[in-house]
């Protein structure tokens, strides 16, 4: 598994999440991770768009997400966990392990409901919506573990086990993938299988995860959550004293040199990397 590096802008939006705290954040960057197949064996990137929902004018197509539901303990320097498992390729093996990961499709952009967590079947007329949340609860001493995930753990109920009792911000992970290019299903396999496919080579869906690195300065985070920072999406209202934001254009201009010089636009006749799709 690699990790994602990513580039944040911050700015806080209250989206209709029953929390104590929501902040919520555009990405500038991310790494490709999704490429159609056409039926002749090439593949061509699918490229992301900002959320609808107040990040339009962002050059990356992921939303970030820090929620609480009352007091929580910020992650603490060198803090990094994963979610999923890049290897699953069946509902069972997914739905065994891992919770709250999924795809929506989007019937418009305000489409909420009817979420798999498998690849959509069907074509989708404003996207695909791909949504991840990653457990709450932390063991309060392991920064890491060797697979990334053991230090953390699922709540029961509304209750961390003893074994992680340590509630934690929920951080959540949007991304809209444009895939309204590949709508005409003449298009698709022959089959009439859908035709999208993970860069790491799962054609299935099931293999959706994510990574997280914590890189926040000091105590801000902590003192955000502690402060109920969020916002109103709607009014274009800020409530977060506590954290200083900057406009989108601003945050448009914080990016990464790009640091692998392998084809990623056009037609590529196999995925990054040489995958292979199972």
């Amino acid at each position: 598994m690699h990790w994602i590096s990513m580039l944040l802008a911050a700015a806080a939006v209250e989206y209709g999440v029953n929390a104590a705290a929501t902040l919520r954040f555009s990405c500038s960057q991310l790494v490709v991770e999704r490429l159609d197949p056409a039926r002749n064996g090439t593949f061509k990137r699918v490229n992301t768009f900002g959320n609808e929902l107040g990040f339009t004018g962002a050059n990356g197509g992921q939303t970030v997400y820090y929620l609480s539901s009352g007091k929580v303990t910020a992650f603490k320097p060198g803090f990094r966990m994963t979610v999923g498992d890049p290897n699953f390729r069946t509902a069972a093996q997914l739905n065994a392990k891992y919770k709250y990961m999924d795809f929506t499709c989007l019937q418009s952009s305000m489409t909420r409901g009817g979420a798999t967590t498998s690849f959509p079947t069907k074509a989708c007329p404003a996207g695909i919506m791909v949504s991840i949340r990653f457990p709450t609860c932390w063991d309060g001493k392991n920064l890491d573990s060797p697979n990334h995930q053991d230090h953390v753990a699922y709540p029961n109920g509304n209750s961390c086990p003893s074994t992680h009792p340590v509630t934690v911000p929920q951080v959540f992970y949007e991304t809209y993938w444009d895939t309204r290019p590949f709508n005409n299903q003449n298009d698709w396999p022959t089959d009439g299988s859908q035709p999208f496919v993970w860069s790491f080579g799962d054609k299935t869906g099931y293999g959706i995860h994510g990574d997280y690195v914590f890189g926040w300065k000091g105590d801000a985070l902590q003192r955000a959550m502690d402060n109920n920072c969020n916002s109103d999406l709607f009014s274009n209202s800020i409530n977060c004293a506590t954290l200083k934001t900057q406009s989108l254009a601003e945050a448009n201009k914080c990016t990464k040199k790009v640091s692998v010089t392998e084809p990623l636009d056009g037609w590529l006749t196999e995925l990054p990397g040489g995958m292979l799709v199972t």
